[in-house]
């Protein structure tokens, strides 16, 4: 038996998410492929729905996450601007917090669960 234990904060601005799982996620592909278009294929997602959640998180936040350079003989490129970096890093720092504290309490929940 496995029990898999997964915090989901999200931080809205309004009605929109501007932090959230999935977006740190993306971020975190964006950082490792330098893309969002490769970042989204590692999600199965299409590219519009990825530049959209890139777009919707830039908006809400006070400084942008994401910053892209336009293509030219190279080709163009994402990159995480410090901002984008320090979601990462503290969203992360967030969960493990959040797991550390809670240790005992979700291995007693954890027991409640049918073998």
């Amino acid at each position: 038996m496995t029990v898999a234990v997964q915090f989901r904060l999200r931080l809205y601005r309004d009605a929109t998410i501007a932090i959230g799982p999935g977006k740190v996620a993306l971020l975190e592909a964006i950082a490792e492929t330098g893309s969002i278009s490769a970042a989204a294929k590692r999600f199965d997602m299409s590219y519009r729905r990825a530049w959209l959640l890139v777009d919707e998180m830039n908006r809400a936040l006070a400084a942008p996450a994401v910053a892209a350079s336009a293509g030219g003989a190279h080709g163009g490129g994402t990159r995480l601007t410090d901002v984008g970096e320090e979601i990462v890093r503290r969203y992360r720092a967030v969960e493990s917090i959040a797991r550390q504290a809670a240790a005992s309490e979700i291995e007693e929940l954890g027991r409640l669960i049918a073998p």
